[in-house]
């Protein structure tokens, strides 16, 4: 069967700093079969070797055919051109040609972006953003990645660069970003930030963490945001505290989002926004308050399809959308 054919699927690729997943997606978006890899980072050469490993695997596993591929990359990168920038979790990629080796090794289209810009494109084809015009999504993990669709195509602003969301600051006064800004989003309300707020609170009082230091077998290190979350599913009350901070922080960062782009869904994703969605009727409720846009409380505020297969998915939708591929 031909890349041609409409039965031919698509494959994404979703790359990490530790490790390669891939998975064939159909062209209604559903995940057909999928693999991963420890990605290994030694050398630019070894890293491209990581990404074929489970580009091969899958090839010999297809029996449509394989339409095109797309990939999530840790950014910066130019996803016109494909080529990886100077990604931090990725220092052995340096004005990497990503797209062209793996075209020029597979002679497939090849489209490149980053997860968040990607993601939200899954979410906008196939998955909670379905049917909506104008689509925010922010992957809230270990860090914060956004994506912003209009009319069905990503938009990357003049230089690919846009949809920065996680280092819009909320406090100039704030704690400082790894980014070198002070009071971005991602310092503030990122997993990260939960399990350090966390572990700051037991050392200030170490009687109220009791809690999260028995899940955590005694050790203020080894709580996380994870850690969090599930004393927070056994009603511990520091948890909620915890979480409730953060919903402080996340609701005006949302408002500006809403006053910046008027976005007819909000969608958020990832382990700490799975964490949160509880919260999402406090969120949407108190969203209008945080706005100038008068119609800020029509706007849905929906959990993500993907989950944590929103990378292969959202390497997928690239694979699959209109426009110039390498």
């Amino acid at each position: 069967m031909t890349a041609n054919s409409p039965d031919a699927s698509i494959l994404g690729v979703d790359i990490g700093g530790t490790k390669v997943a891939a998975g064939l997606v159909d062209r209604a978006g559903k995940i057909l079969t999928q693999t991963r890899t420890p990605m290994q980072t030694g050398t630019a050469d070894l890293a491209l070797e990581s990404v074929k490993t489970v580009i091969d695997a899958l090839l010999a596993d297809s029996a449509q055919g394989i339409h095109s591929i797309g990939i999530c990359s840790p950014g910066p990168l130019d996803p016109r051109t494909g080529v990886i920038l100077n990604p931090p979790n990725l220092p052995c990629w340096r004005n990497f040609p990503l797209a062209e080796e793996i075209a020029s090794a597979y002679h497939l289209p090849v489209r490149v972006d980053n997860d968040g810009n990607a993601a939200a494109l899954a979410e906008a084809r196939w998955g909670a953003a379905r049917g909506y015009r104008y689509v925010f999504y922010a992957g809230i993990g270990t860090g914060i990645g956004t994506g912003i669709v209009f009319d069905g195509q990503i938009y990357h602003g003049r230089t690919g660069s846009a949809a920065e969301g996680g280092h819009m600051s909320i406090d100039y006064r704030g704690p400082r970003c790894a980014c070198g800004k002070l009071g971005c989003i991602e310092v503030l309300a990122s997993g990260t930030a939960i399990g350090a707020q966390a572990r700051a609170k037991i050392n200030a009082d170490p009687s109220r963490g009791s809690a999260m230091l028995d899940l955590a077998t005694g050790k203020i290190e080894a709580v996380s945001s994870e850690t969090v979350g599930r004393a927070y599913a056994a009603g511990d009350p520091l948890a909620r505290e915890i979480l409730q901070e953060t919903v402080g922080f996340l609701t005006p960062w949302l408002g500006n989002i809403v006053d910046l782009l008027d976005p007819d869904v909000l969608v958020l994703g990832g382990g700490v926004a799975a964490m949160l969605q509880p919260f999402f009727p406090q969120i949407k409720s108190r969203l209008p308050q945080w706005c100038v846009n008068p119609h800020a409380g029509e706007i849905p505020l929906l959990m993500a399809h993907y989950g944590a297969d929103s990378g292969i998915a959202g390497g997928a939708a690239l694979g699959s959308a209109s426009g110039p591929s390498v």
